[in-house]
């Protein structure tokens, strides 16, 4: 989730660095649906919290952003979500395992009610958190998939480097 000019709506933390703050409020829009949440990377594993929580905790973040709706938290699907949805469109998000270690960042590949998202991240891959990133703007840069998807300049990115072998 980003403003106009490009940065970050609520909390965002590169290298340590908190660059713009945890929103606690709702507000308009999927960010402001609540509860929303903070995925975090930390030095021993990856943390998908609701945003009360997370400040709560304040867990050691080497990289995090905050966005919403939670998809999932604690195995429970976001209360608002609604069977039959008329609301659809290309999502994308991130959803953690129960011990942290993995995380899983998925794009639809086509048109995906909110609650039908979510239950793929909860029952399709078992996660018991997940976090909503965004709509109609995800694109996906994965050439060994086949999918190099152009569009307009986006704001905060997640990316994976891996080493050349």
């Amino acid at each position: 989730m980003y403003h106009p000019d490009r940065s970050p709506v609520g909390l965002y933390v590169e290298d340590r660095h908190e660059m713009s703050r945890l929103v606690r409020s709702a507000g308009p829009g999927n960010f402001g649906l609540l509860p929303n949440g903070v995925f975090c990377i930390t030095d021993a594993r990856f943390v998908v919290q609701e945003t009360l929580a997370f400040d709560t905790a304040r867990p050691d973040c080497r990289f995090a952003s905050q966005s919403g709706p939670l998809l999932v938290m604690a195995g429970v699907l976001h209360p608002r979500f609604l069977t039959g949805s008329e609301s659809r469109y290309v999502r994308n998000g991130v959803g953690v395992s129960q011990e942290g270690q993995t995380a899983w960042f998925v794009q639809s590949d086509r048109a995906v009610s909110f609650h039908d998202f979510a239950r793929f991240f909860r029952d399709g891959l078992g996660a018991p958190d997940a976090l909503y990133f965004d709509g109609n703007i995800s694109r996906l840069y994965a050439p060994e998939l086949g999918r190099d998807d152009i569009g307009f300049p986006m704001g905060p990115m997640v990316g994976l480097l891996v080493p050349l072998k």
